[in-house]
């Protein structure tokens, strides 16, 4: 894995890529320079060497690998945990300034506050409407492929200890609860606890008063908050170089404590929510052409180096900063991808939203209880409002299934813990569907408030390889500027 590690030169994600103050291009502008393109660079290195040093490639092998670790040695695979979770956690621990950095840039250079809120309100409305068709969808497929039928299960039988571990005693915020949370105590407090929301918030309010004051008359505030994203986007650079290990670590582990058996045991429900979210993906590709005239599959090609990284490590967070940046290069304005992203983390969560209504109804059968329609209007009616404070709150899967099984009245509590060998299995089909979703959600609205540019979504998209080849010689580029920059300084 070590040599996977030192050849990936690529990707070294400073987030900067363009000179232009054109608001299609990158989020933080750098220094003028030539750009070294994709074949010569090809060029200069064997076949093999080449293949090794795409990121996609390494995660693929990584993920081979410990799937082949995590089951010939599922002790040691089991003690891999922390070298997954270290990964991600040193990505979420840049996310919170990230996202400040690039907000109150995005909307000083727009300079105009109205299109905040437009954007906001039109990516509200379509998250709400499509993750209640996510919901609706979820229902139909429990329906059809009736997952828990014949199962028969006596719900005092049941362990619920493994329940209480994973929620740690949490509970899913009310509606008023849930709005106060979005408002920080504390600013600082934000930064530290990670709440993307409150750093939203707090963002677009020094976004505001920097254009009340002028930027002309407090440059030096905007230009360090320009200059410190470029560093994050720096130091993403450093930790992705680690994403092949952490991707190893993540499925050692996985396949390590669950094993392989466990997809058997599943068998029916797994082939519900995955067919569920591959019907879904289809009908957000469907929406993606229809609003936009873009192609889905062509963007997922794109940007497949962080789709795969995402479904090794089974976290979307740990590629939002990359995603981030290859939505505005795909032609998305930088102050559309800052607001619709992050909150879609919150918002958006479609493919959450079809786990949880099929798991609903997986529980229902698996006891013994069959739901009216009413009764599965109420599951949509509460999951709509559950689902939404998921985000952040440890177990929430399982706190969001106990609040819709106590409302629906029917359901016994106990009934949660026969999700428990299932959840894991389950990541990759919500990773995907959520990340897919707010990427999606991001071209629409942004199409819709005239903020993405056609002309350059088409270009890239028409050669999704060859455009990811040129942000990489790009960003070699101009780590090799930087060095030389370093070098001049050195010897004067």
């Amino acid at each position: 894995m070590g040599a996977f590690v030192q050849e990936t030169i690529l990707d070294a994600g400073d987030g900067g890529t363009h000179t232009s103050d054109h608001p299609s291009e990158s989020i933080f502008p750098h220094h003028e320079r030539g750009i070294v393109s994709a074949a010569s660079a090809q060029g200069a290195r064997s076949p093999v060497r080449s293949v090794l040093s795409s990121l996609f490639v390494q995660v693929l092998i990584a993920a081979v690998l410990g799937v082949l670790v995590g089951h010939l040695w599922p002790g040691f695979g089991e003690s891999l945990k922390p070298v997954g979770d270290g990964f991600i956690r040193l990505i979420k621990m840049v996310i919170a300034p990230l996202i400040f950095c690039v907000v109150v840039v995005g909307i000083a250079k727009a300079g105009d506050m109205r299109s905040v809120g437009r954007i906001g309100l039109k990516a509200l409305i379509y998250f709400e409407i499509v993750t209640t068709a996510a919901l609706a969808l979820g229902l139909i497929a429990g329906n059809v492929v009736q997952p828990g039928a014949g199962l028969n299960v006596d719900p005092s039988t049941l362990d619920t200890s493994g329940v209480e571990a994973k929620t740690e005693g949490e509970q899913m915020p009310g509606a008023a609860d849930f709005v106060l949370h979005m408002i920080p105590e504390s600013a600082v407090g934000a930064f530290a606890d990670n709440e993307l929301l409150q750093v939203l918030l707090l963002a677009v309010l020094f976004a505001a008063g920097l254009l009340h004051v002028g930027i002309d008359r407090a440059p030096q505030v905007f230009h360090f908050i320009e200059q410190a994203g470029e560093i994050i986007f720096k130091i993403i650079g450093y930790v992705m170089r680690l994403a092949p290990i952490a991707v190893f670590g993540s499925m050692a582990y996985l396949i390590g404590q669950y094993g392989l058996s466990s997809l058997s045991t599943y068998a029916k429900l797994i082939a519900a929510c995955y067919g569920a979210a591959a019907l879904f993906i289809i009908v957000l590709g469907v929406l993606m052409r229809v609003f936009t005239g873009l192609s889905l599959i062509r963007f997922v090609r794109f940007a497949r180096e962080e789709f795969a990284l995402a479904i090794g490590t089974a976290s979307s967070e740990c590629v939002m900063p990359r995603m981030m940046e290859k939505l505005e290069r795909a032609g998305c304005r930088k102050e559309a991808v800052g607001l619709v992203v992050p909150t879609g983390y919150s918002f958006n969560l479609d493919g959450a939203s079809i786990y949880l209504s099929l798991a609903t109804l997986f529980m229902a059968q698996a006891v013994g209880v069959e739901l009216t329609i009413g009764q599965q209007i109420t599951v949509i009616l509460v999951l709509i409002l559950t689902s939404k404070g998921m985000a952040g709150v440890p177990g929430s899967a399982f706190i969001a299934l106990s609040a819709t099984a106590s409302a629906v009245g029917v359901i016994p509590v106990a009934a949660v813990a026969l999700i428990l060998g299932a959840d894991r299995i389950m990541d990759t089909m919500r990773v995907v569907t959520n990340l897919l979703g707010n990427c999606v959600a991001t071209f629409i609205v942004s199409k819709w408030d005239g903020a993405l540019d056609p002309a350059q979504a088409r270009e890239v998209l028409a050669t999704p390889e060859a455009s990811a080849k040129a942000l990489l010689s790009e960003r070699t580029e101009t780590e090799q500027a930087a060095a030389q920059d370093d070098e001049r300084e050195l010897t004067k």
